[in-house]
């Protein structure tokens, strides 16, 4: 007899057809969630506003570069409702930019520089703090930053907001953060079999 398989929240999907690259997820059953209707989502729906999720319903949500489009006072009402729409043992894997080291090359001088090549191109500083000029240029305003973490603080703000355990790695080189944590107290070997499962190496 086969089992149900878990179920994936992925928040902000993107357009349909595009693997979500969450390790450890791939056997999973996904569910997209987003804005924009013209990425096809089987739900519609905003990170503050998931009324079309039912509350603790999924087994993970996975969160790719969504929450530095909420306003500063946003990210708790979409963090409970994370927190909301998942099961008692759910978990929330999350990546953001990594204001510390994009700060850093900003103090070098190099606010507009090209950091590194993207599929839309070549990113610089100023387009991951404020959002990609590209897109946004050509009328995607979904795109525009309004937020940032470091990694203390993208841990701390989770904490504030239900999740009683995280760990995470920030990436320097590629001015990225992950986060994983968990709805409920989980023990430090469980959560370090989880990162290595789920987080990227550093």
């Amino acid at each position: 007899m086969s089992s149900t398989p878990l179920k994936l929240l992925n928040v902000g999907c993107g357009p349909k057809g595009r693997a979500h690259g969450f390790a450890g997820f791939e056997a999973w059953q996904e569910v997209r969630l987003d804005i924009d209707t013209s990425v096809e989502p089987d739900l519609v729906g905003t990170m503050t506003d998931m009324s079309a999720v039912p509350s603790g319903s999924v087994d993970a949500i996975v969160s790719s570069h969504n929450i530095e489009h909420l306003y500063p006072h946003e990210v708790p009402v979409a963090l409970a409702e994370f927190v909301r729409v998942l099961k008692d043992d759910g978990l929330l894997l999350i990546t953001c930019p990594d204001l510390q080291s994009v700060c850093a090359r900003v103090a070098r001088g190099e606010l507009a520089s090209p950091l590194y090549e993207s599929d839309s191109g070549p990113i610089s500083a100023l387009d991951i703090l404020y959002g990609h000029r590209g897109a946004m240029g050509a009328g995607n305003l979904y795109m525009a930053h309004r937020c940032g973490f470091t990694l203390d603080v993208l841990g701390n703000t989770l904490q504030a907001c239900g999740f009683a355990r995280s760990v995470g790695v920030a990436r320097p080189a590629v001015f990225d953060l992950w986060m994983l944590a968990s709805k409920t107290a989980l023990t430090d070997e469980a959560m370090r079999a989880l990162a290595a499962k789920h987080l990227p190496a550093r």
